[in-house]
């Protein structure tokens, strides 16, 4: 369980991390262990890299996450997230 993940959520913290090899900058909303049973993480992605060219809400498997880097940036909920995201069987922390 990564403490610094659950320091961006409690505080609304934008994070940054490479994924699969490139950048990412996301604001997390929900860390947990996800339904194929891998540690995830449920964010909406701001900048960096996209394989679809899209920002927007992603599911991140965090085994291909590196260098995660909690940023002083702070962001606001983003509408159309819903508790209890069932994409996770477990969460750890959620907004």
């Amino acid at each position: 369980m990564n403490q610094e993940i659950i320091y961006a959520i409690e505080n609304q913290n934008v994070i940054e991390f490479y994924y699969e090899g490139e950048l990412r900058v996301v604001e997390p909303h929900c860390y947990g262990e996800t339904t194929a049973g891998n540690e995830g993480l449920r964010a909406y992605q701001i900048d960096g890299y996209s394989s679809s060219g899209k920002m927007g809400w992603k599911m991140y498997d965090l085994s291909k996450a590196d260098d995660i880097v909690v940023t002083e940036d702070t962001f606001e909920v983003r509408s159309g997230y819903k508790r209890g995201d069932k994409g996770m069987s477990e969460i750890y922390a959620e907004i």
